[in-house]
């Protein structure tokens, strides 16, 4: 039986999704603390195995071992394709960073709700945005694009020989970030229970993560310290399993298009979690970068009104 489905955000979802976003922008600065130790491929492996384990104890202590014989047809091949694309994404973003700035690449991948605002309309109607929540995804956009500018200002090192290349896969892993989003939402997928829809996410991943690990020629070693082991679990257990399922499921009955226009919190949350952690300066860029992606989610969320 499906979710009941809800045209706008209340308040659980809003605080849900702001301490979702809180916790990825943290992840971002943890991800960074600890690739010096854990090659970037091989951590995103231990991470979405780690992962995986969790949620099928989760399932096998919810009653739901396998979607089973009552799962829509269809369902199996668009999870193969929603893992396929969220293992893509992660992969793009690993790999990108070895050409380009986090902050850089950053900037790119939070694109998705733009291309989850122009594909999935094509596919729900619903989901359709009216002009002024257009203008509230610009200036969401460019409230990220103006604290992450501030940020590179205060002195970033030289550019990489193939930036462009690390700028290029941080664009196309948010596209496949709304693509998995458009799937998720427009098959049979959107009537399995949450916690399959991420099991096919996370399994598909850790199946794949490693051969682009091994290619790279990346070096496994388990020998961690216990900062990268408490990371490891800590990206796992909260990012991977706890905030991805609640995003699982709040996509079952919320509007993607809305939700997505939070996902901009992420970066400004990161440079303050930066702040605080590496010592990084706030400044008035920052600030005036806040007000803009706050104008903008609050213009994205602003119901219709009657004509």
């Amino acid at each position: 039986m499906s979710p009941t489905r809800k045209a706008h955000l209340d308040s659980f979802a809003i605080t849900l999704l702001l301490a979702c976003c809180m916790f990825w922008g943290f992840q971002q600065v943890l991800l960074k603390a600890t690739v010096a130790e854990v090659p970037p491929v091989f951590q995103a492996f231990v991470r979405f195995a780690m992962a995986t384990a969790a949620i099928g104890a989760w399932c096998l202590w919810r009653g739901r071992v396998a979607p089973g014989a009552a799962a829509p047809q269809g369902s199996w091949r668009a999870g193969l394709l929603a893992g396929a694309l969220f293992a893509g994404e992660f992969a793009c973003i690993y790999v990108g960073l070895q050409y380009t700035s986090a902050s850089r690449l950053t900037v790119f991948l939070y694109s998705s709700p733009f291309w989850v605002a122009l594909l999935l309309p094509r596919f729900i109607p619903g989901e359709r945005l009216y002009t002024w929540q257009w203008l509230g995804l610009a200036a969401a956009f460019v409230g990220v694009g103006l604290a992450l500018g501030d940020g590179l200002a205060g002195g970033a090192a030289g550019a990489h020989p193939l930036a462009w290349l690390g700028d290029a896969l941080g664009l196309v892993a948010g596209l496949m970030w709304a693509l998995t989003t458009v799937v998720i939402r427009s098959t049979a997928l959107a009537r399995v229970a949450p916690e399959h829809q991420l099991l096919y996410q996370v399994a598909v991943s850790t199946a794949l993560l490693p051969l682009l690990s091994l290619a790279l020629g990346e070096t496994w070693s388990w020998d961690f310290s216990a900062f990268a082991w408490a990371s490891l679990l800590v990206q796992a257990l909260v990012g991977a399993f706890a905030s991805y399922l609640a995003w699982m499921w709040m996509l079952a009955r919320y509007p993607a298009t809305k939700m997505s226009s939070f996902v901009f919190l992420t970066p400004v949350f990161a440079l303050l979690f930066g702040a605080g952690w590496l010592g990084e300066p706030i400044t008035a860029g920052l600030v005036a970068a806040l007000g803009l992606v706050a104008v903008g989610i609050v213009l994205v969320n602003r119901k219709p009104t009657a004509a």
